[in-house]
Order: structure tokens, then C-alpha cells, then sequence
């Protein structure tokens, strides 16, 4: 709840446990055991944050957040609950909810460009190797040399194609290139298009500050829908990693407000950070440390707080803890640094206090004016004041159609990208190829006819000298020729006779 500027979370007898809303950038975490009570902590916290004015972003990964958009009902246990804690004035009410789908089925679509995720987040997505995400790296930086747009699947598969199959030409400038890896990320690439991860890359892109609005007074709750994205779990965490990146990267500088901008709770937090390399866990870790500066609170929510990396739990200023279960050594341990983890109270023991949490009360430590955190103390948390439970399709259908987003994102934009370009590119080279081709069979049947009338040419020449030879060798030639030459002698002698005969009269 919102009171006096502060955000109560739970009470006891003697203390109420309030988050500052000029703390509330410090970031936080929540841990317990399934079952504990960390949604109701979790909805608590984006209520009162609305409430406080600051809009909030959330993951519903079970289906269970979404009733957040009505108002809450009274019932037996929930009356005695709010007596025994002695809230007054405690008031069922509904808050502005606005649904996310990176499907588009249960919510609004999201969309991105795989330009704006970048190789290394799809990197994550793909499950590549640090070599594969470097050949990856290659393509991506071959596309931005040469100012082709990479907007969604159909882009990168034919980017991938045009430089495996021209690989030699870019091996020199940008690295090597072997065909089996590039094999590799499109057979990756197709996994990834059948968990319709596809939906999620193209245009429009979101636009973060859709995320940042307020609603009469009260911050807007953007609840992602990912039942159907946990279930692919590599896919739900790279997508909550490009939103933390993306929101570092696109939100202005603006120091120490009186209260965030906007609230992220990261729910599943294990899975963000599991497998992670170390050199991108130094990167995700700078992000942390410096978003808060761009009035940003990250709080992450997981069973253990073993979950998180340490160097990320060493920025989170502000915690919630429920409950721990400890059966074996490994489990016990981890209860341990969770009870260290906190400033001793020394009315109880911390460790053995975590053990007999019942559901719905937490240890709680949250920073004061001067930053530094509170001494541990032991809390029920307050319900909610919107309706627990899932939302049925019609009224999550409503809240969707009188967004004041609808139609925004609703149908997918083809703009001319990299897919278009290349195609062209390549449709060109294969008319230039079949036209040298042509080119060349033109110039070869030119050839072989040229040649074909010279060899008969030659065979026409060939079979007149043979000709002549046969009717200079023949019998009646030679007669006649005989003959021919008798007659010439004797026309010759006759002539000759006459020629005397006139000289000599």
C-alpha cells in the first residue's frame, strides 16, 4: 500500500516495513521457496508503485498476475488477515494494466529488430558457442559495412546464405568463415522460428516509453503473458536481457529522483544468469550498476539467493525473504548466506527464523534516507488489492482492445531490408551469370557453325580435286583428250600447209 509517500509491504506488532520510494532505484530482490508468497510480495509491490505513480513492468510466467486489472474480493481470510495486521482504510481496487505477448495471442505484440538485438543477445537465443557468436559477430558487422537493415528471420537466413556462399570474398577483411558454422546458426535459426520466436523480430519495433505512462495518477502495470515463452526458457531470459540492455542503452541520464521512472521485476531470475559467460556477466553487471542513474529499479525474483551472481546481488539494496527449505547440506548452506546476507536483529535468530517463515511472511531489510539498510525484522506481508487469480479472456480481451496502443502494434510491417536487397543482388548476379552464359553459348554455336562451313567448305574443295583427278584418270578422258590432240595437230598442220602455200605462190 501507498502511505504518506511510502510504500508499507508488511507489518508485526511492533514495526511496518516501508520501501522508500527515493530508495526504490537501489534495486531489490525476492526469494523463497515455491509457495512461500513471493507473487503476493510481487504484487504487492507493483500495486503500490502504481499506486506511487511509477509505471511497472512484470512477467506473469504461471498466468496468476494478470487479475491485477480488477479489483479485489473480500473473503473470509483475507478480512481476518487485514485485522490482525490493523490496516485502516484498506480498499479493494483494480490498476491500469496494459497485456504484452512477444506472440500477439494474450497481449499487445512486442517486436524488435534483430539489428536492435545484436549478436550477442541473439547469441543467447540461438545457444551458440563463444566461436559460433563470433561468426555471428562477422555477419552482423558485414551487414552494418554495407547498410543492409536486419529486421527479422528472413534477413539474417539469407544474410547467412550470401556469406557462406561467398565466404572467400569477406575472409581476408572480416576473419574466417567456415560453411559448417554458418550451417550451425541456421539450423539454430530454425529451432528458433519453430518456438514462434520468429513473431518477435520484425517492425514496428516497441517503443520503450509505451512502457513509461501514467494512467490517472497511477503508474501503468505492463504485464508480459509468458506462460507459452517460459516454456522455452533460454528464449524467456535472452528476452528479458535485451529489454534490460535496451532500456539501458535507450533511457537518458537523469541522478537520484524523489521515485523510479519505472519499475522491472524480473521473475525466474535463475534463468537470466545460468550458463552465463563471464565476460558477459561483467557486462550485464555494469548495466546494473549504472541503469539506476536513468531512474530505473530492477528487482529480481528467484527461489534461492544462491541464484543470483554476486556480483549482482552485491547492487541489489533493498530485499524481501520468505521462506527456505533445508534438507541437505548443499540446502542448508544456502540458508546460511541468505540469514548473512542481512543486518542482525538480535531478537532472533536470523538463520532459524528463515527455516519457520510460514506462507505470506518474509524477512524484510529495505534502505533508509541515508541508503544504508535496515536492521532484519520479521513481517507479514499485506494482501493485494486487486483480485488474485488468473483473468478470463473476455476481460483480458477488453483491457486489451480500449488500450490507448491498439492497432500500434497489431500487424507486422515489411519494410526493404537486407532480405530485399540481397535478393535483388543476388537475382542480378543471376542474370548476369545467365546472360554471360548465353553470351558464351552464342559464341560457341557462332564458332562451331564458322567452323562446320569452313570443314565443309574444305570437304566441298576437297571432293572437286578429287572429282577432277577421277575424270582427268579416266578412259574417256584420255581418249578424248588423244583425240583432241590429234584433231589440234592436224588443225595446226592444216594451218601451217595453208600459211606455206600463201608464201610460197
Amino acid at each position: 500500500m501507498y502511505i504518506n509517500d511510502k510504500i508499507l509491504i508488511g507489518k508485526n506488532d511492533n514495526y511496518e516495513a516501508y520501501l522508500l520510494p527515493k530508495m526504490a532505484n537501489r534495486h531489490g530482490l525476492i526469494t523463497g521457496a515455491s509457495g512461500s508468497g513471493k507473487t503476493i510480495t510481487l504484487k504487492v509491490l507493483a500495486e503500490s508503485f502504481s499506486e506511487a505513480g511509477v509505471p511497472v513492468f512484470l512477467a506473469d510466467v504461471k498466468g496468476d498476475i494478470g487479475a491485477t486489472a480488477l479489483p479485489g474480493e473480500s473473503n473470509e481470510a483475507l478480512e481476518n488477515r487485514i485485522s490482525k495486521l490493523g490496516i485502516e482504510n484498506f480498499e479493494f481496487k483494480s490498476f491500469p494494466v496494459r497485456f504484452w505477448d512477444i506472440f500477439g495471442i494474450s497481449g499487445h505484440p512486442i517486436r524488435t529488430s534483430l539489428d536492435s538485438v545484436g549478436p550477442e543477445i541473439l547469441s543467447m537465443m540461438l545457444g551458440l558457442s563463444e566461436a559460433q557468436e563470433g561468426v555471428l559477430g562477422i555477419v552482423y558487422k558485414i551487414a552494418k559495412d554495407n547498410n543492409w537493415k536486419l529486421d527479422d528471420t528472413k534477413d539474417l537466413r539469407l544474410l547467412l546464405q550470401y556469406v557462406g556462399d561467398n565466404k572467400n570474398d569477406f575472409i581476408t577483411k572480416y576473419g574466417n568463415i567456415t560453411t559448417q558454422t554458418i550451417g550451425v546458426i541456421q539450423r539454430c535459426l530454425l529451432t528458433l522460428e519453430n518456438q514462434g520466436a520468429d513473431k518477435f523480430f520484425g517492425q514496428p519495433e516497441l517503443d520503450i516509453n509505451d512502457f513509461i505512462q501514467i494512467e490517472n495518477g497511477k503508474g501503468l502495470i505492463n504485464i508480459l503473458h509468458a506462460v507459452e515463452l517460459f516454456k522455452s526458457p533460454d528464449l524467456y531470459a535472452s528476452f528479458l536481457l535485451w529489454l534490460l540492455t535496451n532500456l539501458f542503452n535507450k533511457m537518458p541520464e537523469v541522478g537520484d529522483l524523489d521515485k523510479p521512472r519505472i519499475v522491472f521485476f524480473f521473475d525466474e531470475a535463475h534463468l537470466l544468469f545460468n550458463g552465463m559467460p563471464s565476460y558477459r556477466l561483467k557486462q550485464i553487471t555494469q548495466v546494473v550498476k549504472l541503469i539506476r542513474s536513468r531512474g530505473i529499479g530492477l528487482y529480481f525474483i528467484s527461489q534461492s539467493p544462491t541464484d543470483i551472481p554476486d556480483e549482482i546481488i552485491a547492487q541489489l539494496g533493498n530485499r524481501v525473504q520468505h521462506t527456505l527449505r533445508a534438507y541437505t547440506p548443499a540446502e542448508q548452506r544456502t540458508v546460511k548466506a541468505a540469514a548473512d546476507a542481512f543486518r542482525t536483529n538480535p531478537n532472533f535468530n536470523t538463520t532459524e527464523a528463515i527455516l519457520a517463515l510460514g506462507t505470506g511472511e518474509a524477512l524484510v531489510s529495505f534502505q533508509n534516507e541515508k541508503g544504508e539498510p535496515e536492521i532484519v525484522e520479521k513481517v507479514t506481508i499485506l494482501p493485494p488489492q486487486s483480485k488474485m487469480g488468473t483473468i478470463d479472456d473476455i476481460t483480458r480481451n477488453k483491457v486489451i482492445n480500449t488500450s490507448q496502443i491498439i492497432g500500434k502494434y497489431d500487424e507486422a510491417i515489411e519494410r526493404d531490408s537486407a532480405y530485399e536487397e540481397l535478393n535483388q543482388m543476388i537475382m542480378e548476379k543471376i542474370e548476369e551469370e545467365e546472360r554471360i552464359k548465353q553470351q558464351e553459348l552464342e559464341e560457341k554455336e557462332a564458332l562451331k557453325k564458322q567452323k562446320e562451313e569452313e570443314k565443309a567448305k574444305k570437304e566441298e574443295e576437297k571432293l572437286k580435286r578429287e572429282e577432277e583427278k577421277a575424270r582427268k584418270n579416266s578412259v574417256g578422258y584420255k581418249i578424248g583428250k588423244k583425240v583432241a590432240n590429234k584433231t589440234l595437230d592436224k588443225a595446226i598442220s592444216k594451218g601451217l600447209n595453208s600459211i606455206f602455200k600463201s608464201i610460197f605462190k
